[in-house]
């Protein structure tokens, strides 16, 4: 196993991985830095977007283009202007949430939380929502302080989900036919390890791997919830993770400065790939609307 610095834009807060199978290419957002960006290995080159808001997450479009989880709502992200315009507001959000981590699922819905905007007395202001094909917002679970971390199972029966501010990721049953959720439980509890649950993404054998900022590690979970692997990392705060390159047995992780709490750099903000895990990763979809 190997862990390279990977040559792309620095950011203050690394988030979101996304690697496109067509394009042969990994977007990340910079959360506090309002960016999407994107980077061709193969070129050796990295693109931005800058958004004009705090963003969560973002996802691109079978239509072409992006969509963007931005402060109070999805937008679309045209890629060749630059330009934003709001797609589905996300009605009655608490007012001190914003949305947050996202992800699309295999029949082309974007799921996607929300959490409280103020880190420092953190409440359970946020929810989880489900955007389909046709622009509609669904909520799908309330209560949720930090929401993180959303991916599935490969036989799409299980959505993974983390609220950080327990250190709790959950698994509720998924039926993909209607994006419903039903029988959420406790899936595992990263008190332990040392940091809380940030960024996820499952691979071709089940297992869940999760980013565990404050803890400096790389997690792999069984479909059980128990621990199959702990990868140090170089950095206190990785943020989460998505499989890339041609076979998808690369794992990219993006990660935060620690600078933004106040604390001296330790190279976090950088993105970073670990090879020889002799894991693979599942294609990534796209947002069907």
């Amino acid at each position: 196993m190997k862990i390279e610095r990977v040559d792309t834009r620095h950011c203050m807060v690394g988030e979101g991985p996304l690697w496109d199978v067509a394009e042969q290419a990994l977007y990340y957002i910079d959360i506090v830095g309002k960016a999407v960006h994107r980077f061709d290995p193969a070129a050796g080159e990295t693109r931005s977007w800058d958004v004009g808001q705090v963003i969560g997450s973002m996802a691109l479009r079978e239509q072409g283009g992006a969509i963007v989880a931005l402060k109070d709502g999805i937008f679309t992200l045209d890629l060749d202007s630059g330009d934003t315009a709001l797609l589905a507001p996300a009605r009655h959000l608490n007012p001190r949430a914003q949305m947050n981590d996202g992800k699309v699922d295999r029949r082309g819905r974007f799921v996607v939380g929300s959490g409280d905007s103020d880190i420092r007395e953190c409440r359970p202001y946020g929810s989880l929502y489900r955007l389909d094909g046709d622009h509609s917002l669904h909520e799908l679970d309330r209560e949720i302080a930090i929401s993180n971390g959303p991916c599935w199972s490969p036989d799409n029966k299980t959505l993974y989900f983390s609220d950080s501010l327990p250190c709790h990721i959950y698994a509720y049953d998924y039926d993909i036919e209607t994006g419903a959720v039903a029988n959420k439980r406790l899936f595992a509890d990263t008190t332990d390890l040392g940091g809380i649950p940030d960024g996820a993404t499952v691979d071709s054998d089940g297992l869940m791997w999760m980013a565990i900022c404050e803890g400096a590690k790389i997690v792999a979970y069984t479909p059980h919830g128990t621990i199959e692997r702990v990868i140090d990392m170089p950095v206190t705060l990785p943020a989460s993770v998505m499989f890339g390159g041609p076979d998808l047995d690369q794992l990219y992780v993006t990660s935060i400065d620690p600078r933004l709490l106040g604390r001296d750099p330790d190279g976090g903000g950088d993105t970073f790939v670990i090879t020889g895990l002799g894991a693979r990763g599942i294609a990534e979809s796209r947002y069907a609307g």
